[in-house]
């Protein structure tokens, strides 16, 4: 089954991975502030501007460090949000709303997740966010957590089990869903997140 990009979310780690039939070459590369997604070097030109964009950010807000991550340019208004000391929920549901679902052939939704910053100090604190041409859904997360672009368009239960970046991004670059292309993961380590990409 294809379900195009997607995010899995946990109280303390996440994943975010590309699956794409039209843009197959591209890569997640560390760039110190952020994990972006681009182009490889063997990519045709494109000026698709979906291609390419930071798909994960750790900030340091009020509430101590937390992180973004999703599947557009929506990632940094979010981080910058967050920094800014808006709540978590706040920042997801603005950002999303502001950029809307992408206007492709397909209305791609916008998905997006944060981990930690909880109010009063709460690092457990994650929450995960769609917007689709019929809806926007901004939910706090309690148990693992599925949300994709296609088919499975609204945040659903899933088994995830990692325990560290590195585990959580080929977790989910080896789901069985069709088209992976790269995948990041974000988990925290005492008081800090540690982020790992997985390029097959």
């Amino acid at each position: 089954m294809y379900i195009g990009r997607f995010l899995l979310v946990g109280p303390e780690i996440g994943a975010y991975r590309v699956s794409s039939r039209s843009f197959p070459n591209r890569r997640i590369d560390d760039r110190g502030e952020a994990l972006t997604v681009g182009p490889t070097a063997e990519a045709p030109e494109t000026d698709n501007p979906y291609v390419g964009y930071n798909c994960l950010r750790v900030v340091e807000t009020p509430n101590g460090e937390t992180t973004a991550f999703g599947n557009g340019s929506h990632v940094d208004p979010i981080a910058e949000k967050l920094e800014r000391g808006y709540p978590a929920r706040d920042a997801l549901a603005a950002s999303l709303l502001a950029l809307d679902y992408e206007k492709d052939d397909y209305d791609t939704p916008r998905i997006a997740a944060t981990i930690g910053g909880g109010s009063a100090g709460n690092g457990d604190e994650a929450y995960v966010g769609i917007v689709r041409r019929d809806a926007l859904l901004v939910e706090a997360v309690s148990e693992p957590t599925l949300v994709a672009t296609y088919e499975h368009d609204r945040p659903q239960a899933f088994e995830f089990d990692a325990e560290s970046a590195k585990a959580a991004a080929r977790e989910a670059y080896d789901l069985a869903f069709e088209h992976a292309v790269c995948a990041a993961g974000v988990a925290r380590v005492g008081g800090e997140f540690e982020t790992a990409i997985v390029n097959d």
